[in-house]
């Protein structure tokens, strides 16, 4: 079972409806003891950075994740669940997020059109089993104003130009962030979601 979790982000049922296109038992929950018993988390988001850190501690969500994650197990931040995985933002100075990544995260450049919403390619840079099949250069849908920044590069596995190269997939061996939305990606997205439900079926 897949865990989505529910923060109070808007787009909670694309994510799940996308599984059960897929026919991977899933549950959308804010339960920090679901969290702990989950094999499989996934953390989609849109809004606001701060907004997202509050509503994941007044929740007790954000020490459950941090908890999680520190076991190993498969886990997939998607736009803002990516985002909220790092350090702090520039959105708003003062919001914490989980830490699991050292970095910030940063505001898309001046001089292009903002929010970033569209189809762009995706160039990855290092393997990982959550991109099995995903081709080199492949187009996902993105939307979102603000972009990834690690300190430890080694945590870039894909990058993607709009005004500059940005990290648009940052992760380690059982997790995954992505700052496009698989969700609404047709098949190329789908094959993502399938990819992360196979890894949570072998690593039970």
């Amino acid at each position: 079972m897949i865990l989505v979790v529910d923060y109070g982000s808007s787009n909670l049922l694309s994510v799940a409806k996308a599984f059960d296109y897929l026919k991977v038992p899933n549950k959308i929950s804010s339960s920090p003891e679901e969290i702990a018993k989950a094999r499989g988390v996934v953390l989609p988001g849109v809004g606001s950075f701060g907004d997202c850190s509050r509503n994941l501690k007044n929740r007790g969500l954000d020490r459950a994740i941090i908890d999680y994650l520190s076991t190993g197990r498969p886990y997939l931040g998607i736009c803002l669940g990516m985002q909220i995985l790092f350090e702090s933002s520039v959105e708003e100075i003062g919001a914490k997020g989980l830490g699991v990544i050292k970095g910030k995260v940063q505001r898309l450049p001046a001089g292009v059109k903002i929010p970033h919403i569209g189809w762009n390619k995706l160039k990855i840079i290092k393997e990982h089993p959550f991109l099995y099949g995903i081709p080199q250069d492949s187009y996902f849908y993105f939307d979102h104003s603000f972009y990834c920044q690690p300190e430890d590069l080694s945590e870039v596995i894909g990058l993607t130009n709009y005004g500059i190269d940005f990290p648009s997939v940052v992760g380690r061996e059982n997790f995954l962030g992505v700052q496009f939305h698989p969700e609404k990606s047709a098949e190329i997205g789908l094959q993502i979601l399938k990819n992360f439900a196979r890894f949570v079926e072998k690593a039970k």
